[in-house]
């Protein structure tokens, strides 16, 4: 059983930066790839960014130049450096990790840009 806990979330003003942090605990083998979605009220979940156990990453049109995705597979902690926010990213942002034959989300931390 894996266990992901998400931390980071709040209300920023727009323009501002947060950083969210995930960190996987429990019977963890090896980590290929871990993601972050978001879902905003009224819309469906979409994929952030993606980053892989190799360093490949993959950023939405919409975060391109502002969020990073980073992993410390050491720690099997997962970030996502968000600057220049907008009140556009205001959403949910949850913590992927496919592992083994199942897919692990986290319980979600709100992100709120408002001035």
């Amino acid at each position: 059983q894996v266990q992901l806990v998400e931390s980071g979330g709040g209300l920023v003003q727009p323009g501002g930066s947060l950083r969210l942090s995930c960190a996987a605990s429990g019977s963890i083998f090896r980590i290929s790839i871990m993601a972050w979605y978001r879902q905003a009220p009224e819309k469906e979940r979409e994929l952030v960014a993606r980053v892989t156990g190799g360093g490949s990453v993959y950023y939405t049109d919409s975060v391109k130049g502002r969020f990073t995705i980073s992993i410390d597979n050491a720690k099997n902690t997962l970030y996502l450096q968000m600057n220049s926010l907008k009140p556009e990213d205001t959403a949910i942002y949850y913590c992927y990790l496919p592992h083994g034959a199942t897919d692990y989300w986290g319980q979600g931390t709100q992100v709120t840009v408002s001035s």
